[in-house]
């Protein structure tokens, strides 16, 4: 789509630039493996392509997201205390899509196309309708989570994903 405007306004500077440098990413990797915790949300994780150390604490790798479209969120580890007493429950938002490099064990959730839409990169080729959406593990001396959800209110407060919030705030603060 050209982008138009009346009056015409000077040209963008559509220069893509990392505002997370690889000394920043450095910095949250030895302070998570010292104790400390990390809750990663929904868009963050394209930060991982350029960025060793954050990708290794996120444990993820950004391949895209779908268009807005309604999904679910399948919780697939009940016994985790991230997700005691949560239901699967579905949003609207884009479903992003990750190469998961961690153990799989440490899987929470995963997100379902309610479309049956495969998600197919050029670069990543075909990724099927289902993703890891939640995942949750020690690291060091630390603790990481990550969730999916989260481009929009609505979204964001869905009952169910605020209990999972609540809970992951919790066993990052090992509360729980």
């Amino acid at each position: 789509m050209k982008l138009v405007s009346e009056p015409p306004v000077e040209g963008l500077n559509e220069k893509f630039e990392m505002w997370i440098k690889p000394e920043q990413g450095k910095a949250l990797k030895e302070f998570v493996m010292k104790g400390g915790s990390a809750l990663f949300y929904h868009n963050c994780n394209y930060i991982s392509s350029a960025n060793d150390d954050f990708r290794d604490v996120e444990g993820a790798l950004f391949t895209g997201h779908t268009k807005f479209a309604p999904y679910k969120l399948e919780i697939v580890n009940k016994n985790h205390p991230i997700t005691n007493g949560i239901k699967d429950f579905i949003v609207t938002e884009e479903q992003h899509y990750l190469i998961y490099d961690k153990d799989p064990q440490n899987v929470l959730m995963r997100s379902v196309s309610l479309e049956g839409e495969d998600f197919v990169t050029k670069k990543h080729g075909n990724q099927g309708a289902v993703c890891e959406a939640c995942w949750a593990y020690d690291y060091g001396k630390g603790r990481v989570c990550y969730m999916a959800p989260g481009h929009t209110i609505p979204g964001l407060w869905n009952p169910e994903y605020v209990k999972l919030q609540k809970n992951a705030v919790k066993w990052l603060l090992k509360e729980i």
